[in-house]
């Protein structure tokens, strides 16, 4: 045993030795100079070094425990220790340092499948307010004119950018700020850029869900509180401020958000709206805190709800009155918005942010999968997945929202034949403006063809008294904007029988939509944190009820009586332009500074088949053109825009266009700079360190520091990068086996 220990010792010593001696040779310092055979064979010895380190520390731990039994040699199943160095027993009065064993035992979690991993992209693209913007710009775009545009930008320039934030992530194994340091660290200050515009996303995402999960408990109420305006306290009269306006406006600006009249007015945190938001954080943090493997299971039931939902929305609403006129305008094409620049440049911005691209989360959820993962593959079937989920949730909408036109406009009737009948009464209208009294049936037909068979000087008369009734312009007000459609389809959720089952039912929906989408973006906060701080990462669940904390107490701002219109301030104007900027600086940092040519080496060394050369080319060619251009466009557009918001003005009930103040104004971009602030500054940087403007890294292997293999074995260069993907595979092999 003394022999045996001394052994072990001296084993220990020389590993270390070699480990200490070879460590100071490192990637980094040997600058842009040629990567020799040598230099191979010295970073393979270095590798073995930190392996037999490795398996001391195990032999060690295996000891320890068969103490009582006979000893024996311990060895890994699946793993080959490295050829030149030999298992050895360890006493137990060896030690090794705690700070390399949280260094080797570390590992980078994967993902447990691969249909997890393709659920959980595809549920963070399901934003509810992605699906509504996308219906929105149908109607409101030339029809079946912007379906074409999109799903041709969608092929020419989201599937390619998608491709290349999925690569990225799973080539270096990164977060959104480390990843780009790797492929080119003159640009990897836009990780730092991607961090805070995703941290700051997640802040209004998280009350978004927040009123979801307002509007789900008040929907077990008969009647729904949206469908009836409510009485006065101690009064059998109803509240004159609804009398004045629709149920379901006083039930979202009074009711829900407790709005204010204007975005300078503050107050204190809404209460009704702070609660939701924090169980949705508490919901949230229960779906994610275990880490991915009980994450990939709660996404798949999650994706798998929604979808089950929206088919079920659809069955329902194509059987309701009206839904067919509903339906009409989606088969609209006009040729003429094939030519117009407003219609390009919306939906190329639809296409990035559908795809949820330049937030981080894409890079941060791919570095969890497997290198050898062929990725362009998963992302044609993520944005065929996205684009199939919108042409579901637009008919069901459109299909909706023809009823809703249509149950209004036969009240409108109703409501037009009893007012006339008392004017005829009274004598102040003509009995030749009489309207027929029984309307049964169809109201709207009948009242619009006895409407039309009156003469003009009768007509002028009647609509003198009451409002016209027109079918197409009550559905065409839903084009207005994004807010009004969404409230007018909670509105027809109450006209629909069994308002509180389809009501549930429809906020159940978004909710899951929206914890999807928020899983993703938590993802592409905490991965990153966790990478760049490594002391995090033997700390996660404590960290993570850290970060989950801080974005409750910042996401409170927006709880405020203003705090809607700050949100979209947010959505509508500012989030845009650095989400561009982002994606410009990580198109350039393949093209550009990795010349995108040794990454598709990589790539194709890695999967063992090459790249289609058209992907090479959208990167180097034309997708920068094309962000370049979309990029100037919408500034022109925000630049000739007036920034304006919808805000609810108490002393009418109704909703008012406001300007946003100069001081809300300078504030966007205030913070639009701060954001874009890192990218510059890490370039001087590097600039004066000395730092190449191309990484080496893409012509060896990444081994990350946090991520260090158990075994290595000499292999040729050619196999060097196919050996390396397996190595964190066979490291998290170890950890379960132990």
């Amino acid at each position: 045993m003394t022999t045996e220990a001394q052994a072990s010792e001296s084993s220990l010593a020389k590993a270390s030795s070699a480990e200490s001696s070879l460590a100071s040779q490192t990637w980094e310092d040997k600058g842009v100079g040629t990567w020799s055979l040598t230099a191979w064979v010295s970073e393979a010895q270095a590798l073995e070094a930190r392996a037999a380190r490795a398996q001391a520390w195990e032999t060690q731990a295996c000891e320890a425990q068969s103490r009582a039994s006979q000893p024996r040699p311990t060895s890994v199943s699946g793993v080959e220790a490295a050829p030149v160095l030999k298992q050895r027993l360890l006493p137990a009065k060896v030690q090794v340092p705690e700070k390399e064993k949280s260094e080797v035992l570390f590992t980078r979690p994967f993902w447990s499948s691969k249909v997890e991993y393709i659920l959980a992209q595809v549920g963070y693209s399901m934003r509810p307010g992605s699906l509504w913007h996308f219906c929105y710009l149908w109607l409101h775009s030339g029809g079946c004119s912007f379906l074409i545009i999109y799903i041709f930008l969608l092929l020419l320039l989201g599937v390619p950018l998608l491709f290349l934030e999925m690569a990225a992530g799973q080539r270096t194994r990164q977060g959104t700020i480390g990843v780009w340091k790797v492929i080119s660290p003159w640009i990897g200050g836009v990780g730092y850029t991607s961090f805070m515009v995703c941290f700051i996303t997640g802040l209004y995402l998280n009350v978004v869900s927040a009123w979801t999960l307002f509007y789900l408990g008040q929907s077990f109420q008969f009647p729904v509180p949206w469908e009836k305006c409510p009485l006065l306290k101690n009064s059998s009269g109803l509240d004159p401020e609804c009398a004045r306006t629709t149920p379901s406006l006083y039930f979202w600006y009074r009711m829900t958000l407790k709005a204010s009249d204007r975005i300078e007015d503050g107050g204190p945190p809404v209460f009704s709206l702070s609660l939701p938001l924090f169980v949705s954080l508490c919901i949230l943090g229960a779906l994610t805190i275990n880490g991915l493997k009980s994450t990939g299971k709660v996404i798949y039931v999650l994706v798998s709800l929604s979808y089950l939902i929206i088919l079920c929305f659809i069955i329902r609403s194509i059987l309701l009155d009206g839904a067919v006129f509903g339906l009409r305008y989606l088969a609209v094409i006009k040729i003429s918005d094939m030519y117009n620049v407003n219609v390009w440049y919306r939906a190329g911005n639809q296409v990035l942010f559908s795809l949820g691209l330049g937030f981080g989360s894409v890079v941060s959820i791919s570095s969890h999968m497997q290198p050898s993962n062929s990725c362009l593959s998963d992302a044609f079937v993520v944005a065929l997945a996205n684009l199939v989920s919108m042409l579901l949730f637009t008919p069901f909408i459109c299909s909706v929202l023809g009823f809703w036109a249509t149950v209004l406009t036969h009240r409108c009737s109703e409501k037009n034949t009893e007012t006339l009948l008392k004017l005829v009464t009274l004598g102040i209208l003509p009995p030749e403006a009489q309207p027929p009294q029984n309307l049964n049936g169809d109201p709207t037909s009948i009242f619009t063809s006895w409407f039309n068979s009156l003469s003009n000087p009768i007509k002028r008369k009647v609509l003198r008294h009451v409002p016209e009734c027109n079918l197409e312009k009550q559905f065409l007000k839903v084009r207005e904007n994004t807010n009004f459609a969404f409230l007018a389809f909670i509105e027809a959720m109450s006209f629909i029988p069994g308002s509180v089952f389809w009501s549930f039912l429809f906020f159940l929906m978004l909710l899951t939509m929206g914890m999807t989408t928020m899983i993703g973006i938590m993802q592409g906060i905490i991965t990153p944190l966790q990478d760049t701080f490594t002391s995090f990462q033997k700390y996660t669940k404590p960290f993570t009820v850290v970060v989950f904390l801080l974005m409750f107490l910042c996401g409170l701002f927006f709880t405020r009586p203003s705090g809607s219109y700050y949100i979209r301030l947010l959505a509508d104007y500012w989030t845009v332009l650095p989400v561009i900027i982002i994606i410009i600086f990580e198109n350039l940092a393949v093209s550009w500074a990795s010349e995108a040519r040794s990454f598709f080496a990589d790539l194709a060394n890695l999967w063992g088949h090459p790249v289609y050369p058209i992907i090479r080319w959208l990167w180097s060619c034309l997708n920068p053109v094309v962000l370049l251009v979309l990029f100037v466009t919408t500034v022109f557009h925000l630049s000739l825009k007036t920034i304006t918001y919808l805000a609810w003005d108490s002393s009418t009930s109704k909703e008012v266009v406001r300007r946003y103040p100069s001081w809300g104004l300078f504030a966007m971009i205030a913070l639009l700079l701060i954001v874009i602030l890192p990218i510059p500054t890490y370039f001087v940087y590097c600039l004066t360190h000395g730092i190449p403007v191309t990484s080496t890294r893409w012509d060896k292997p990444v081994i990350s520091s946090r991520s260090l293999p158990i075994s290595v074995q000499l292999t040729p260069i050619k196999e060097v990068q196919k050996e390396e993907i397996l190595q964190v595979y066979t490291h998290t092999h170890f950890i379960r086996h132990r």
